[in-house]
């Protein structure tokens, strides 16, 4: 069956016809023809774009294809199989874009029905091969809910460049379009390239027009304006005076005359076309740091001003017509909350705090034309700590703080940092799919994500075992990053014998054994030909993970045991000789797998980190020996129980859930770090009061008379609004409802402010507490109730530690007596 395409197509509607017909040939053997012809004359595969493919036009002006349904949409396709579109031809099946992306999307969309991950390349997963496929009859169509989605390759020294300039000879065109045809087949469309010293325009002078035949829109970082890479600025091509400060107040002509550049390149396409770009405007200090302190509003105002009488200029259209945005990130989102004034049309993009957790969403001027979008982050370079290594992604959280900037109108633009891309396949994967149709991913999709990803990856027989180690994974991995890892990260416990009191490290350390053992099951029943997908997507992630635990859980032993000459250390001491040497040979075997195809892409430094900011390599933590001695005690753990004056519940073990008419509690699995994250769906309603009693209520039982100290875990979420926190309400039995509150603040240097130091630890231990004190409260059982005030707060556990005092003593028979006659007189 050939595949029929315009002789006039857009170039990136005959690429994607190519690319179809190469996985035709990945699924049964046989690439498809490819014609342009504009007649049928046997079965085909028609791809097109309405109003510009003669074939298609013609189906529909003779009543065979209704497209009315996505008709003018942006990115809209729909497919068809359409009978007896030609005399004597049964059927064909129609492939119609409302726009080239449209028939981008519809085309590759087939491609995933039929067995070919979009994973194919960049994660090495193999097309099962078919004899026959099939179509359902009849017709279905899709569009995005979100206008701009996409990631930003970053921090991409060492490991990305290096593997690039192995692989590709340098982060070119050729890397970039094995890159395009990922976002693509994930139904994204936009990307800011790699920036770290590199200018995507000027390195290869092939990309620019690449992007745009392939369909991309190309975007630049939140602080490269006007499509230029920061890199840009100091080469003497593009300056040869070197440009000068960046500093608009000093320097204000050669900036201009630079960003002027930029714009004249987007619009070197010809005939009065731009290469399709989603233009960052506004401006930051030199290399993404702030502005000076006392840089005025009127100034950022100025700038934005200026740049869009450039695009006016240069384009010849009002600059309304050119697609904005204007990333909100760091310090600029002050600016903006202190009035700043931003065109209508320019989309505001707001950001996280480079940890996953949402700084601000739209409170005012909710319908304006540009809209909003939220800039999220899988990677980053900053403090408290880089961490660049490996996937510490839990996708429930990100389906959490997404969902939320979507309920609150961030619908125009998505995009987050991934930095080397991989090994972050699973959370891009999640997040590009979640940005096509978010209203789609309801807490059911989430639950089986991880599932239908395995199934694609692996096929149906290991699907649920490699979804549940991938969840799994994904949870622990996220508790903390891997570089603020090290022997003094959890109490590790006391010294006994025979066995050792093991603390909180161990609790780490066998639940990640464990996910390892399980892992190295099921990677026993994989066929070899998956090997390749699942050591990258599963085995290496876990294993890599479980070892750096393991190193740092023997080196704190070893530690403790040294220093109070016990030869056990000895024992712990070979542990972490052996884990510092697995961590190189899984790196190696990454490296070497599929005849070197991945060589240098995870050579990210991640052990023993000491500031923010990254070592300069690898180094082993400090161990000891004890030196002749005997060491005749096995080595073995004892757990401690829990104290007998503590309680936890889980908080998805709530006794009762109050709700409302547009509000009910639901229980989230791998959603923080407990049994599950419970939270108030939908998101981003306003307030609720302790009358209106959206409420859970818990059973604790208080063991004698005394008080209680409840602390009250969640997953940490900033106050999006600015009001100045987030609060809950709790109580105890009837007694009044006391109100909760905490106020993370986000900071990009020291932390200065108890807000800014809470953030911190927040982030750090991915995890926020709230305490509460309860006095006299008698033996027996309890009812706790938790009350709903603002929006998103995501409960994870409550720990509940009684102290015991003596119990008032009742009042004699005497003194109620004394009591009633004082009042009554003395009859």
């Amino acid at each position: 069956m050939p595949i029929i395409v315009s002789p006039s197509a857009d170039p990136a509607v005959k690429r994607v016809a190519d690319a179809f017909s190469l996985d035709i040939q990945r699924v049964g053997g046989t690439r498809a023809d490819i014609s342009q012809a504009q007649s049928l004359s046997q079965p085909a595969v028609i791809i097109g774009v309405l109003g510009e493919d003669t074939v298609i036009d013609e189906l529909v002006q003779k009543g065979k294809l209704d497209v009315s349904h996505i008709k003018g949409q942006w990115e809209a396709y729909q497919i068809a199989v359409v009978k007896d579109p030609a005399p004597g031809v049964a059927q064909a099946l129609v492939v119609v874009g409302a726009d080239r992306r449209g028939a981008i999307f519809g085309t590759f969309a087939i491609s995933e029905q039929i067995g070919v991950s979009p994973w194919y390349w960049f994660a090495d997963v193999p097309t099962e091969q078919k004899n026959n496929v099939y179509i359902t009859a009849g017709s279905m169509q899709d569009q995005p809910k979100v206008r701009y989605r996409g990631i930003f390759i970053n921090d991409e020294d060492p490991a990305l460049k290096g593997w690039a300039q192995k692989k590709f000879g340098g982060v070119n065109a050729d890397m970039y379009e094995r890159m395009f045809d990922l976002i693509l087949r994930l139904k994204g469309n936009y990307i800011w390239p790699a920036m770290w010293g590199k200018a995507f325009h000027l390195d290869d002078p092939k990309n620019t027009a690449l992007a745009d035949n392939m369909g991309m829109v190309m975007g630049t970082s939140h602080h490269e304006p006007m499509t230029r890479a920061h890199a840009e600025w100091h080469r003497k091509s593009e300056n040869p005076a070197g440009g000068g400060p960046w500093n608009y107040e000093t320097n204000r002509e050669n900036i201009q005359k630079f960003w002027r550049g930029g714009i004249e390149r987007m619009m070197s396409k010809g005939n009065g076309k731009p290469y399709e770009s989603l233009v960052t405007v506004g401006m930051r200090g030199d290399g993404d740091e702030p502005m000076s302190e006392d840089t005025a509003t009127e100034l950022l105002e100025k700038v934005v001003e200026d740049q869009r009488a450039i695009i006016a200029d240069v384009t010849g259209k009002p600059a309304a017509e050119t697609p904005q945005v204007w990333a909100l990130y760091k310090e600029v989102q002050d600016y903006y909350d202190k009035g700043m004034t931003v065109p209508d049309d320019v989309t505001l993009l707001f950001a996280d705090d480079n940890w996953g957790l949402v700084r601000r969403l739209p409170t005012k001027n909710v319908d304006r034309e540009g809209g909003f979008g939220v800039y999220y982050h899988f990677d980053y370079v900053g403090v408290p700590r880089n961490y660049k290594w490996t996937n510490t992604v839990q996708i429930g959280k990100v389906w959490q703080q997404m969902d939320l900037s979507y309920a609150r109108g961030a619908k125009d633009l998505w995009v987050v940092n991934v930095g080397d891309l991989k090994p972050i396949e699973f959370p891009i994967d999640f997040f590009l799919t979640m940005a096509w149709d978010p209203e789609n991913m309801d807490t059911q999709a989430l639950q089986e994500y991880a599932n239908n990803f395995a199934k694609q990856s692996f096929g149906t027989g290991l699907a649920n075992e490699i979804g549940d180690l991938l969840q799994r994974y994904g949870t622990f991995a996220a508790m903390r990053k891997p570089e603020l890892l090290n022997q003094h990260t959890f109490s590790v416990g006391e010294i006994s014998a025979p066995k050792l009191k093991a603390g909180e490290f161990y609790q780490h350390y066998v639940k990640w054994q464990k996910l390892e053992a399980d892992m190295q099951k099921v990677k026993a029943k994989t066929e070899p030909e998956h090997y390749p997908a699942f050591f990258q997507l599963v085995e290496w992630p876990i294993a890599s993970m479980s070892n750096l635990y393991e190193m740092y859980f023997a080196a704190a032993w070893n530690q403790k045991l040294v220093d109070a000459g016990d030869a056990r250390a000895n024992y712990f001491k070979k542990i972490v000789e052996k884990n510092f040497a697995r961590d190189k040979a899984l790196t190696d075997k990454y490296h070497s797998i599929n005849d070197g195809k991945w060589d240098g892409m995870i050579n990210q430094v991640h052990m023993n980190y000491v500031t923010w900011n990254d070592p300069d390599q690898q180094t082993m933590p400090t161990v000891s020996a004890i030196h002749s001695a005997k060491n005749d005690i096995d080595v073995a753990f004892e757990e401690s129980p829990l104290p007998p004056n503590t309680q936890i519940i889980q908080a998805a073990d709530y006794i009762k859930a109050s709700d409302n008419d547009e509000m009910e509690w639901t229980k989230v699995e791998h959603l923080g770090q407990a049994k599950a994250g419970v939270v108030i769906l939908p998101q981003g309603n306003g307030p609720t009061s302790i009358d209106d009693n959206v409420s859970l209520t818990y059973e604790l039982t208080q063991p004698y008379y005394g008080d209680a100290t409840f602390t009250i875990e969640l997953s940490p979420t900033l106050d999006t609004y600015a009001r100045g926190g987030i609060r809950i309400a709790v109580a105890i039995d009837d007694r009044p409802a006391e109100t909760l509150s905490f106020d993370l603040h986000a900071t990009g240097g020291a932390q200065h402010t108890p807000e800014q130091k809470a953030w911190a630890q927040a982030v750090i231990n991915n995890k926020h507490s709230l305490q509460w004190n309860v006095q006299n409260l008698k033996k027996g059982s309890h009812k706790l109730t938790v009350y709903r005030i603002d929006d998103n707060v995501v409960l994870e556990k409550l720990k509940i530690e009684f102290e015991q005092k003596a119990e008032p003593e009742a009042e004699s028979e005497f003194a109620v007596s004394r009591f009633f006659s004082k009042l009554f007189g003395s009859n």
